[in-house]
């Protein structure tokens, strides 16, 4: 799942209702903060999140508009080999969205993405991993994809396939993704960069 899927899935989801609010938060969170598993996106509770100074849109120019900045706990994931827990950063517009979702249901402590009922009303309780992967299906549904080639699993490799079509280096991609296994990482590299490259190009 790409940024070009991505964009069709926001694009499902940009209305103003509360559901709208939050899918669009939970798709950017779970994609722009390395491609996180249902299961860790489910557990994210408000007390893991950590205001940052601002920093600019270009690094390489200090006139550039700062954006604002984030750091999300993990605790200890699926990749963790150490007793630190892990922690990622996010920047600029998945900021924005999860503290529009986060004002707009008035949630101050615990878990950050809930269960909304059919009227609108936001539960208390957390989302289910599988909650999780439903939402994204239902999304893609509405976006006119087939949900039955798309899963929350997606956004982990897709995350690092957008990457590296953007020619972000593997270290910095992993640093995200907290992807321990350089083999396993690489391989999402090492297909887009054959895609991108000249030698299935001979013959066109």
């Amino acid at each position: 799942m790409t940024g070009d899927v991505l964009a069709k899935l926001l694009q499902a989801c940009a209305g103003e209702r509360s559901v709208d609010l939050r899918d669009r938060a939970l798709l950017l969170i779970a994609f722009a903060s390395g491609g996180r598993r249902r299961s860790e996106v489910a557990a994210l509770r408000v007390e893991d999140l950590a205001d940052e100074d601002p920093v600019q849109a270009d690094p390489l120019d200090p006139a550039s508009p700062p954006l604002p900045c984030l750091s999300i706990r993990l605790g200890r994931t699926k990749t963790t080999t150490s007793d630190d827990d892990e922690h990622v950063l996010l920047i600029g517009r998945p900021v924005m969205a999860l503290k529009g979702w986060l004002g707009e249901a008035g949630i101050n402590e615990g878990p950050i993405f809930r269960r909304i009922d059919q009227w609108g009303n936001i539960d208390r309780r957390a989302l289910t991993p599988q909650s999780v992967n439903l939402i994204l299906k239902s999304r893609c549904r509405q976006a006119g994809l087939d949900p039955t080639l798309f899963s929350a699993h997606g956004l982990r490799s897709g995350y690092l396939t957008e990457a590296a079509n953007r020619g972000i280096p593997l270290p910095e991609a992993m640093q995200q993704s907290l992807h321990k296994s350089v083999t396993q990482a690489a391989s999402y590299y090492n297909n887009a960069e054959r895609k991108n490259g000249r030698a299935a190009r001979l013959i066109v």
